[in-house]
């Protein structure tokens, strides 16, 4: 019988760099919303990885680290604060294009040094590079602010440098019996990947300021006797009335599109027939109020 191996590693970044697409590609399933809007994601979100020769990695994927601007954002940033303590190591991705660090990532990377934990490199979204020379830049300037245990330049796009990017994660991983079952993908709940599905398709139909000021609650999610279908019922919290009519579009054009596409993700990633109903109902200015950021499980 092989030896089974643990490692417990962390995915911190500024916003908007492929935190959760390198997750997904890790896993080789969508567990974590993308969008090309900072901020997708707000809670910490844990993926497991059991590979073939008995090393299992627990990723967390976490929010963005930014300067907060409401209670949520708040929570958000000490989301991140609290997943660099506890764990083996800590993945920092960043992106190939850009100039220095701005203040979150150096930010991040004093948290890191303080923690004293082993930090990998993910240099992402190489395939938009159109000059690897500039590549080489990146690496000289990003390998000077730490003393990282590997740097790998990735796509998490194309898959380009991701086996690498496995092998260099699975050497942070010790002799420990696993924590998960080996079939484990993820520890978050049915309702809570269906409502980050319909979500997810509010940050890449909807203009910017309206997505970042929803939330979704699904307030029922049952398989039929029969075993036919499993219906969901889920509402869709925004925080002014304006918001609500863009949410509905004209004739309930845009709420139908925002359904259909979220209907589809979860057929597949359930593998069933799904029959789902959304509503749209007013919180205002919930993102500042503790009861309904509990309420939502965003603390």
């Amino acid at each position: 019988m092989q030896e089974e191996k643990t490692a417990f590693i962390s995915i911190v970044g500024k916003a908007n760099v492929g935190k959760s697409s390198i997750l997904n590609r890790l896993l080789g399933s969508k567990i974590a919303i993308v969008s090309s809007k900072p901020q997708t994601t707000r809670t910490r979100i844990m993926g497991v990885l059991t590979t073939q020769d008995g090393v299992q990695l627990v990723f967390t994927d976490t929010p963005g680290f930014h300067r907060p601007h409401n209670k949520l954002g708040e929570k958000m940033v000490k989301a991140v604060s609290d997943s660099i303590s506890g764990v083996d190591a800590c993945l920092f991705v960043t992106e190939a294009q850009g100039g220095e660090c701005n203040a979150a990532e150096l930010a991040l990377l004093d948290k890191i040094k303080q923690a004293k934990i082993p930090a990998l490199l993910a240099i992402n979204k190489i395939d938009l590079l159109k000059d690897k020379e500039e590549l080489m830049t990146r690496i000289a300037y990003l390998s000077s602010l730490h003393d990282f245990e590997a740097v790998i330049p990735v796509s998490a796009a194309d898959g380009n440098g991701m086996e690498i990017l496995l092998t260099e994660l699975k050497k942070q991983a010790f002799a420990c019996e696993h924590f998960f079952p080996d079939d484990t993908l993820t520890d978050q709940p049915e309702r809570v990947l269906a409502a980050e599905m319909i979500r997810e398709k509010m940050l890449r139909l909807l203009s910017e300021e309206v997505p970042h000021g929803t939330a979704v609650s699904i307030e029922k999610m049952r398989t039929r006797d029969d075993g036919s279908a499993v219906d969901v019922e889920a509402l869709i919290y925004c925080e002014r009335e304006s918001h609500k009519g863009i949410i509905i579009g004209k004739g309930g054009a845009m709420l139908k599109k925002i359904s259909t596409y979220a209907r589809q993700d979860m057929e597949r990633f359930f593998d069933c027939k799904i029959h789902l109903k959304c509503w749209v109902k007013v919180k205002e200015d919930w993102r500042n109020r503790e009861g309904l950021i509990h309420n939502f499980g965003l603390d």
